[in-house]
């Protein structure tokens, strides 16, 4: 799927598109960034195209000093590799497969290796990952964003066993950027296969794939060929790829730059939060009794504001996340980075909807394990960036369905509970609607924990209670009220810290009023400290009314 170069004595140079084979003059196709506009087709890029696509200016200051590729091996097929070597260099330019340098995109300092399909498929052999090392490394050294854009069949086959080692050789300085709490972010172009999509296309914080590309570790026709298996028509696609959880975002070329610009300024450490004035009310009596079954229809209420409602309301530059990296995407749970009056945050909420269509795609809240996984991968990557947690709870409970079983719910909802008790920054935690369950606890594990007025918190639901201990549901408005689950209940009861009122106009203010006063106090507080009150804040939960022996 090249470009086929057409030479026209008149006209000049025209460009055949591998998509719908319509001819556009070039310099045309270029102004719309290689993007067909007939068919859409996503033509492939140079290297030094690609880099200037995406750097402020397209200014690209290359790494200094050579690095070439030797025949080691002394390998020959239908042709030394010397010589496939010396031809490669000769057509494109280039002393190998890959283009490194610094720049900027959006303001953002990177460091920016780009690959080039047209050296020898942009396989990897040692040259290459010698640059993009040498690339991370940079990026190590100056504390930049790293960017790595990946077009290659795969390791090279005329080096052998060193260009095997090349996918741990590169990988190895990614465990570097991210011991250092240094974002990389892998942009996958068409096509990304074999030892390249096995290591450095996939194993960044952030991976998104260009519209059309294509990824795998096997290609289509070797896995028909070696086991006879029939493969979906859109198989390995950046479609298929975001529907199995493998990328987080699938991106028009067109988007491309603008989406890293909003990532890299939502991800880079911002300034101390400052303490403001806020809403919360922290006194039980201080708030209005709501009947409890009154607050079940509040908060279940289709007009709610959904998280991303919230999310639209209260940050700059939202950059959602998808995938669990492993199996799927859960739209049930939203997660990604932003700015909250500039400060850069993480948010992972559940996320419901307003109408019937929109429930149902989004399982009515419901998670997966693969959301639960979804925001633990969001919220590891905030934690080694040191940037702060908001969780935004709403959700009937974790969706009890039987692929949920055979993924592992239990020990998705387990693992998550568990691993919020190590996270190095601080975690608020706002329970804006229904607070269901284990599927609720999943994602509220925070050092500081409030709810709206009108949203429940519980550990079944008020129908579930009734029917197992009633022996009915018709009792379900009587089990609400014994269970204690409305704000102003739980707010005595201290499992949450302060209540937002809901009364009146200048709720998303207030929301965001009350989060930014507990970061203030909270990024105040040493690492230590942190993880040790948080984990003291849940210790205390149930032993006021305890009977201890004497």
């Amino acid at each position: 799927m090249t470009i086929a170069r057409v030479e026209a004595e008149s006209i000049g140079t025209w460009l055949r598109c591998a998509g719908c084979s319509t001819l556009h003059y070039a310099k045309k196709l270029a102004r719309g960034l290689g993007v067909c506009p007939d068919c859409d087709h996503h033509q492939r890029l140079t290297a030094a195209e690609r880099a200037g696509q995406l750097l402020d200016d397209g200014a690209l200051t290359v790494l200094p000093g050579r690095v070439l590729a030797s025949d080691v091996l002394g390998f020959t097929d239908a042709k030394p590799y010397r010589e496939r070597l010396i031809a490669a260099r000769k057509s494109t330019g280039m002393d190998d497969a890959v283009l490194c340098g610094t720049g900027a995109i959006g303001g953002t300092p990177v460091c920016l290796a780009v690959m080039d399909f047209r050296f020898m498929g942009g396989s990897l052999g040692a040259a290459v990952g010698e640059l993009i090392t040498r690339a991370a490394e940079v990026a190590l050294r100056e504390r930049r964003a790293f960017v790595v854009v990946t077009a290659s069949g795969g390791a090279r086959m005329q080096e052998g066993i060193l260009a095997l080692m090349q996918m741990a050789k590169v990988s190895q300085a990614l465990a570097g950027l991210r011991a250092a709490g240094l974002l990389s972010v892998s942009v996958v172009t068409d096509p990304t296969y074999g030892g390249v999509a096995a290591s450095f296309a996939t194993n960044t914080d952030v991976v998104v794939a260009e519209r059309g590309a294509r990824m795998g570790f096997a290609g289509p026709r070797v896995i028909e060929q070696t086991i006879g298996q029939r493969l979906p028509a859109d198989f390995q696609t950046a479609a298929f790829l975001l529907a199995h959880g493998q990328v987080d975002a699938v991106l028009h070329r067109h988007d491309l730059r603008g989406w890293l610009a909003k990532l890299l300024a939502a991800t880079r450490p911002g300034p101390a939060p400052e303490a403001v004035a806020d809403s919360l009310v922290r006194d039980p009596g201080a708030l209005a009794a709501l009947d409890p079954w009154d607050a079940v229809a509040a908060a279940r209420d289709t007009a709610r504001p959904t998280a991303l409602d919230r999310i639209g309301a209260l940050l700059d530059g939202f950059v959602e996340l998808h995938g669990d990296r492993a199996q799927a995407d859960c739209p049930a749970v939203v997660a990604g980075f932003g700015l909250l009056d500039g400060l850069p945050i993480a948010v992972i909420g559940h996320q419901k909807g307003h109408h019937t269509k929109e429930l149902l795609a989004r399982n009515f809240g419901m998670p997966r394990p693969e959301g639960y996984r979804k925001a633990l991968r969001v919220m590891r990557l905030a934690g080694r960036l040191g940037i702060p947690i908001v969780t935004l709870v709403d959700t009937p409970g974790a969706y009890p369905g039987r692929d949920a079983e055979e993924h592992g719910q239990s020990i998705a909802i387990a693992e998550n509970v568990l691993a919020m008790f190590e996270l190095p920054v601080p975690v608020v935690t706002v329970v804006t609607g229904e607070g269901g369950s284990g599927g609720a606890l999943a994602l509220a594990v925070g050092d500081r924990v409030l709810m709206l007025e009108h949203a429940t918190y519980s550990v079944i639901s008020p129908e579930g209670c009734s029917s197992i201990l009633w022996g009915t549901a018709a009792s379900a408005a009587e089990a609400a009220r014994a269970l204690r689950i409305t704000a102003r209940e739980l707010l005595a009861l201290s499992v949450v810290d302060g209540v937002l009122p809901e009364s009146g106009a200048g709720v998303a203010e207030g929301l965001g009023a009350a989060i930014r006063g507990c970061l203030a106090e909270l990024s105040a507080v040493d690492t230590e400290t942190l993880v040790r009150d948080r984990r003291a804040r849940f210790r205390a939960f149930g032993t006021a009314g305890l009977m201890r022996d004497a």
